[in-house]
């Protein structure tokens, strides 16, 4: 059983993210709950899917059924509470995670990290980007959000630590996705290997620490200006 564990983000950062990586659109259409089940509605790009969530022993099972989109369209428009975001994947080292922007009913921005293990999901220390976690905490589910409103979102102070980590994250993801080129052909150097590796290493880091700069200051821009 997988396990999960959701924390608030800065909306800046989550914008960086989801610039740097692109997102989903997500609609999603809730009825009301009965006591063993959910259901809700979800029409992402073209497709719509109509999804049961059942409330047994062993926690919730949820099983989805493929519908066209105009039918999922129809089923939205009776929902009882409704929400739109946008859905960013990423990777935190081993671990998948995924990024909920909330445009509707307003704004929100949530990080969730899975774990294929309980063991896995306590050990697991929040990065310095990360804000509060709210996994026990009902109002921030989906659902909630949906039926109830927005919950509220404590603002989450950007530091230096905090985009170091970020950048980091992003940093990691580039370099697993890297395409591989093919190696040159040996050819007579004009220096010594010692010194061409010197000097592609510097080139990188010149870059690495531009990018670093760049996202730091747009980071910034991004920020809500405090009064």
């Amino acid at each position: 059983m997988h396990m999960h564990r959701q924390f608030i983000i800065a909306p800046s950062l989550a914008r960086l993210i989801e610039r740097e990586k692109g997102g989903e659109r997500v609609r999603q259409g809730y009825f009301p709950d009965r006591p063993d089940r959910g259901t809700h509605v979800q029409v992402e790009g073209e497709t719509g899917h109509l999804i049961l969530v059942t409330n047994g022993p062993h926690g919730a099972a949820e099983e989805a059924v493929d519908i066209s989109r105009p039918q999922a369209e129809a089923l939205l428009d009776l929902a009882t509470g409704r929400i739109e975001y946008s859905s960013v994947s990423l990777n935190i080292g081993p671990q998948p995670a995924t990024i909920h922007r909330f445009l509707t009913p307003g704004p929100l921005d949530l990080i969730t990290v899975r774990f294929e293990q309980n063991k896995q999901a306590r050990k697991f220390q929040p990065l310095a980007w990360f804000g509060p976690e709210v996994t026990e905490d009902p109002a921030y589910h989906a659902r909630s959000v949906a039926l109830a409103g927005l919950p509220p979102a404590p603002e989450v102070e950007i530091t230096n630590a905090a985009l170091d980590s970020l950048l980091d994250t992003l940093h990691d993801r580039l370099e697993a996705h890297q395409p591989q080129v093919a190696a040159p052909q040996p050819v007579i150097p004009l220096e010594p290997a010692e010194a061409q590796a010197d000097v592609v290493d510097a080139q990188d880091q010149d870059d690495l620490e531009i990018e670093d700069s760049v996202i730091r200051d747009l980071a910034r821009s991004l920020s809500p200006r405090r009064r």
